[in-house]
């Protein structure tokens, strides 16, 4: 028997029967008491002195793709201070070619045009600079567009005369020729031909960076799913055979598995008690913000028509609702635009509840929602899942493309949770321009102060309190993504939580993302202590 009393602490529960305690003890991995110290009871167990240190619970981040993210850490990162301007990205590049093959691709991740000295994109001439001999591909920070080079439009097959594909956009030139810029779904042109790394490579990519996510406090993550078809699931298992400690839920695209005869639902993957599996379906049903993509009830600024993408079809949406009742599994809608977000409420807010114990649908972002649609989710009980994060680190594209008094109206996470919607909070990593894409302390920070990581007030009326931004980040995160057990420290869950460097309870707003985790804990085993 394991039995573990952990004593003199400052804890914050994320339990609304009892949201603080000063101690608690954990047998075989669950919480069996918790509360005040003279009321601890007398058990044999071994005894650990928190020195009175704020204890919160692990954070469950229910919106990130940890296979990108972990690829990401092996590709030219084109964010400051890597790159602060695209002679500076080329340069980088060229310095790449230095350790590549003849023929070898090239790739980046995270650029965000905005934080360039040029406020554009890389486009193909840009990119031809560093190499017209390799292929290079660069992903933009939210994931929703490709910058490619005249080889890799070349080994694609994208010329003049290629149609941009449906729910998709080639740019193009004043002559029509491609400028090596693919947004949405014509990013999977290229995203089909780039070469895939080994199994064994992606596996050890996936514990180390389960490795990094521990030194976060991160001990639950939903993978909302990859831009190619591959079926990640045992990939994950041999992870957590190798050390991957998180517990982890799947989700697939639709549109990339919809029409595979091969994939079935399995049920007994689906399983959620176990440390690994699959959720849901996700549809993608417009773009991002930043990428101009996001598809909006009014222009973006500066223009009179350009509104956006709508990246699905009816017909999508209808037989990915079918596929998810048949299967009882969770339906999710990455929907930032007021037009997407009303779109998807007006054909799923009718549907009754198909599975017990977690939303049955979920919507990712929720950016610009309607007031009708936020009444809609509370009647029928549709949960958010939102990123302050991206307010917070794409505040140069987020004044370019909205301007400020339309940045102080979105992400209304107070009003959210007035109306009565169930809200998580999460960071989309790597699919957003900072630096350390998973790191929840910025997320949280911008979410309690609404400034920007300049200092740009993005309007005060929807700060939320430090408490609801922990418990949308444990509690919210657990129940929404289905993690039993998970996100309260209560009796009857599992002893998995965070000891920090500072009472985030009670430091200055400002100084949030200055706090970090000293020390985290999954079923009351130490997994990462920082050194």
């Amino acid at each position: 028997m394991s039995c573990k009393a952990f004593k003199n602490s400052k804890i914050f529960t994320s339990n609304k029967d009892m949201p603080y305690a000063e101690s608690f003890i954990v047998e075989n991995g669950i919480i069996i008491w918790i509360g005040k110290e003279k009321d601890m009871p007398e058990i044999d167990c071994e005894k650990t002195d928190l020195q009175g240190k704020r204890v919160i619970p692990g954070f469950v981040d229910a919106h990130m793709h940890p296979v990108i993210l972990a690829d990401c850490a092996q590709k030219i990162s084109c964010l400051p201070p890597v790159a602060r301007s695209i002679e500076e990205l080329i340069a980088a590049i060229k310095e790449e070619t230095k350790t590549k093959k003849p023929g070898e691709w090239i790739q980046g991740w995270g650029y965000d045009e905005e934080k360039f000295a040029e406020h554009r994109a890389p486009n193909r001439w840009d990119l031809d600079k560093a190499s017209t001999d390799h292929p290079i591909e660069l992903l933009r920070s939210c994931s929703h567009v490709r910058s490619v080079n005249s080889k890799a439009l070349e080994l694609a097959g994208i010329t003049k005369e290629t149609p941009d594909p449906s729910g998709g956009e080639i740019d193009r030139d004043e002559n029509g020729e491609p400028t090596g810029i693919l947004r949405e779904n014509a990013r999977h042109l290229v995203g089909e031909i780039l070469p895939e790394k080994s199994r064994e490579q992606q596996v050890q990519g996936l514990v180390e960076l389960g490795e990094l996510l521990l030194s976060q406090g991160i001990v639950a993550v939903t993978d909302m799913g990859n831009l190619d078809s591959v079926d990640y699931y045992d990939y994950y298992i041999e992870a957590a055979e190798k050390g991957f400690k998180q517990e982890l839920g799947m989700f697939y695209i639709w549109d990339l598995i919809r029409k595979n005869p091969d994939f079935k639902w399995d049920q007994e993957r689906s399983d959620r008690s176990k440390q690994i599996h699959m959720n849901g379906i996700k549809i993608i049903a417009d773009g991002s913000v930043g990428g101009r993509t996001a598809w909006m009830n009014q222009p973006y600024k500066g223009t009179t028509d350009e509104y956006g993408i709508s990246v699905c079809t009816d017909e999508e949406i209808d037989s990915a609702m079918d596929f998810c009742k048949e299967n009882k599994c969770q339906l999710s809608f990455h929907a930032m635009g007021m037009r997407t977000i009303d779109r998807i409420m007006k054909r799923t807010y009718q549907e009754k509840p198909w599975i017990e114990g977690l939303p049955h649908i979920r919507i990712e972002h929720v950016t610009d929602p309607s007031e009708e649609a936020v009444k809609k989710a509370a009647d029928s009980k549709i949960a958010f899942v939102t990123q302050s994060i991206f307010m917070y680190s794409e505040i140069e594209s987020y004044m370019n493309n909205l301007g400020l008094e339309w940045i102080e109206r979105i992400y209304p996470i107070q009003h959210m949770l007035d109306s009565g919607v169930k809200v998580a909070l999460s960071t989309d990593a790597p699919a957003t321009s900072w630096a350390v894409p998973s790191d929840p302390f910025p997320n949280i920070k911008c979410a309690v102060t609404r400034y920007a990581y300049d200092g740009t007030d993005c309007g005060r009326n929807n700060c939320i309190d430090i408490e609801t931004a922990i418990e949308m980040y444990t509690k919210e995160g657990a129940e929404i993504a289905g993690f039993e057990k998970l996100g309260q420290l209560k009796k009857g869950y599992k002893g998995s939580f965070v000891i920090l460097s500072e009472d985030i309870l009670n430091v200055a707003g400002e100084d949030i993302d200055r706090v970090f985790v000293e020390e985290t804990y999954i079923n009351g085993d130490c997994v990462y202590k920082k050194k």
